[in-house]
């Protein structure tokens, strides 16, 4: 809706092309909570980033990377279509909730189906924080106080598999010790003044409990438990190449790590990076980790890793950057 204007944006005078696909906002890492009341703060959710796309006649969602992911989240898909909209486009993450509403990646990925679970499709949330088209109006360009203001009547309040990603009126300083203390990834803090822009600015920034980011795998150490992995081994982009940068052990059951084993053996391959290590097993750098660490070694290693899920290298994984810094 333009300001000042008494037009709502269902008028059928307002025609905005509906964009095929949008690049997400992205939020940039710093380390503590900006202030003023000019910054909205939200949970940090540790799921996929989804846009729901209503269109007519079909609902499409798509992730990150641009793909079209509508029949893995069959429910959400679902749901989208008994929202009181004609046309919209819906941004946020789906996650699963562990026991103490907090998300979790690797239940997330364990109900999709990538990894054994007892958990059901249907356990998996969209927690929607952004609007950004809504009935003919394209709503990128307007600040995102208004584009919530949009948002929350829509999905504020429902208990389906489309919900608010709710905004925390509270001192960032002291919601991000109450979020890390609760076991949560952090916070987000978006700027209510600003428009919508894909790529990655200060207008979104994200503070986290811990260091998260994703690394390409290159292989694996064998366990001493017959089928299993003892050690993954781990790359990250420098130029056009990938650069070895240690390891984790840690962060999976012994039954994810049999399947993993299982899924790796079948890419074995020469070494993607330089590094001799006996009895390592390289692989083809198509799987992507999502790891948690605490920082980096002075030798350019990763510090206290520990695996939280697994992505596939063409879909949306940003590979850690070493030119970027650490």
């Amino acid at each position: 809706m333009a300001r000042g204007s008494s037009k709502h944006p269902s008028d059928s005078s307002l025609t905005d092309p509906m964009p095929a696909r949008v690049d997400p906002c992205l939020a940039t890492l710093v380390d503590k909570p900006p202030k003023g009341q000019d910054w909205a703060l939200e949970v940090k959710w540790d799921g996929y980033r989804l846009a729901v796309h209503v269109e007519p006649g079909r609902i499409r969602i798509i992730t990150r990377g641009g793909y079209d992911w509508t029949e893995r989240f069959p429910l959400i898909a679902a749901d989208a279509r008994r929202l009181a909209v004609k046309t919209a486009i819906l941004d946020g993450e789906a996650v699963v909730l562990d026991d103490k509403g907090r998300s979790d990646f690797g239940m997330l990925q364990r109900a999709l189906g990538r990894r054994p679970s007892a958990h059901e499709a249907g356990a998996i949330v969209l927690y929607a924080f952004d609007l950004l088209y809504l009935d003919g109006r394209d709503l990128r360009r307007d600040p995102l106080r208004e584009r919530r203001r949009l948002l929350e009547p829509l999905v504020a309040g429902r208990e389906g598999a489309i919900r608010l990603s709710e905004e925390v009126e509270a001192d960032g300083d002291e919601f991000f010790r109450v979020a890390c203390a609760h076991g949560l990834e952090g916070i987000i803090a978006k700027h209510l003044e600003k428009p919508y822009r894909s790529g990655r600015g200060d207008w979104w920034q994200k503070i986290t409990c811990r260091r998260r980011d994703s690394f390409v795998i290159v292989g694996y150490e064998p366990s001493t438990m017959p089928g299993a992995i003892g050690r993954l081994l781990l790359a990250a982009r420098k130029g056009e190449g990938l650069v070895y940068v240690g390891g984790c052990g840690t962060g999976w059951s012994h039954q994810e790590s049999l399947k993993l084993r299982e899924l790796l053996d079948g890419i074995k391959d020469k070494p993607a990076v330089a590094l001799r290590r006996k009895g390592a097993v390289f692989t083809r750098p198509a799987l992507v980790a999502e790891v948690e660490y605490r920082a980096w070694t002075d030798d350019g290693k990763l510090r206290h890793a520990s695996f939280k899920g697994i992505r596939e290298r063409a879909d949306e994984a940003q590979i850690f950057d070493l030119d970027a810094g650490r």
